[in-house]
Parts: structure tokens; sequence; C-alpha cells
């Protein structure tokens, strides 16, 4: 949305966003630092996700990250931010069950974070979570395609929405919208397949790996900034390489103390 003067990103914004082609941009952010920095960068919403589970927390998948974990990560980033729309992702396990559940862990968000709305994962199954969750008052951001939450029953990171199960896709975001969702991000679906889903949705499309036609992209920040290490997903374009950056002022920081180069006199205090 960076040709449109807002103050403050609203859900209203995003809708302006999808009727006049203008991009929405989201990033992941797990802290108060790189909130901020985003915020001031014109970044539209920030995500706390529970990729903090691989980025944050060290874990193989999103799977183990609990509400507890993520509530003091979503404070920090809704505590830094100005003008970017602050994301609550609902970690596995914590909406599933019923509605009821799905609400209650969203109050517990948005009365304890700061959060402006949360995510949930799945398309016609979590039509009813979503659904009871905006009756209340509460903005949802819906996730279909790939589903990290359910990889192993989708057997892997696997391109969803190929060939024939493209009318499950398209079945999934008519789901999420008429259920209220006010957009929903395309995770791992071939470019023309979210072609279609967003051309049929009144809702903005946000895609993680889904091609260059949807209404908005998102990606996860440490990915993005080359601070993560190993494999990297295809639809990732690195603006950065944090992790060589950092790595070398680790090793002339340790250089500089071993040889006695620091603390110099100007990082000294005088008598």
């Amino acid at each position: 949305m960076a040709d449109e003067v807002v103050k403050k990103v609203r859900t209203r914004h995003f809708q302006n966003a999808k009727a006049n082609g203008i991009k929405i941009t989201g990033l992941t952010s797990y802290d108060q630092l790189t909130a901020a920095i985003f915020d001031r960068a014109g970044i539209d919403f920030l995500l706390v996700g529970d990729s903090a589970g691989n980025n944050v927390f060290g874990f193989d998948t999103t799977l183990p990250v609990t509400v507890d974990q993520l509530i003091p990560l979503t404070r920090a980033v809704a505590g830094a931010v100005k003008r970017a729309f602050v994301v609550a992702d609902m970690p596995f396990g914590s909406y599933e069950t019923s509605p009821d559940e799905a609400l209650h862990t969203a109050f517990r968000f948005m009365k304890e974070t700061g959060a402006h709305a949360v995510k949930l994962e799945g398309g016609v199954r979590s039509s009813e979570q979503i659904r009871r969750i905006v009756s209340a008052g509460i903005p949802v951001m819906a996730h279909i395609g790939f589903t990290p939450q359910s990889e192993h029953q989708l057997g892997g990171h696997v391109i969803q929405g190929r060939g024939e199960r493209i009318e499950q896709l398209v079945a999934d975001a008519h789901a999420v919208e008429q259920a209220g969702a006010f957009a929903v991000v395309l995770e791992m679906v071939p470019a023309e397949a979210a072609k279609r889903v967003t051309a049929e949705l009144g809702i903005p499309t946000i895609s993680v790996g889904a091609g260059p036609h949807t209404d908005g992209q998102l990606l996860v920040w440490t990915d993005w900034a080359g601070l993560t290490t190993g494999r990297i997903p295809k639809f990732v374009k690195q603006y950065a390489n944090l992790a060589q950056v950092l790595g070398d002022a680790a090793k002339v920081w340790t250089e500089d103390v071993a040889s006695g180069v620091y603390p110099g006199p100007e990082h000294s205090y005088d008598d």
C-alpha cells in the first residue's frame, strides 16, 4: 500500500488495496526491534507466525508452538509499531476442536497482546471457527494451500492446488471468504491457480510462494534477510545476507578482544 497515504493500516485498507490494484506487503516478525524497523520501512502488515517455532525456539516444525509462547512475542511486535497491521498466528491445537475453542484463543491474543487480527489455517474445515471469531468482532486472516500445521497429513512440503486439486483450493478460498475472513494467505500453490482464486474472490489474496498474481506478498523475514541458513524455499528472494554480516562482525570482535584493540580509550570512562 505504499502509494496510499495511510496513518495506520486497517482491514479496510486491505480491501481498498485490492480494489485499486495496490500490492500489499507483509513480513513475519517476532520481536520489537525488527517490528519497529519493518514498520518504519512501510511494510503493511506483520505476522507473528508460528514459524517462531523454527526461528525463535529452535523446533524442527511449527507443531510444538503454544499460545503461551506466541503471546509475549506478539505483545512485543504490537507494542513496537505505529502503522503496520499486526496479525497473531493461532498455533496448532488452539482452534481445531471447536469454534468456541477458536474464539477463546482469539480472545486471548486480542486481550493480552494488542494484535489487530488473528490467522488460522484451513479452508472448509476451519470455516465455522472463522465465522465464530468474526461474529465476535475479531478480524481473521485465513490460510489455505500448503498449511504447515498439517504437513504430516499433506506428506511434507508439497505444492497444493495442482491438477484436479485446484477445485479443492477454490472451494477452500470461497469457504473462508463466506465465513468472513478479511484476507487469505495462499501458500505454495501454482501461480495460475492463485491467479484464478484471486480473480474469483472479493477479499485480498496474500502469496507465500503462490506467484505474482495475488494481491500481496508475505515472507518469513529470516529467509528474506538471509539470516536462515541451509535450504531456502524456491519462492524466497533474499534481500540481504545477515548471516554473513553477523558472522563477520562476530569474528572481527573476537579478534579485537583477543588482540586488545577492543576496548580502546574511546570505549572507556575517565576517572
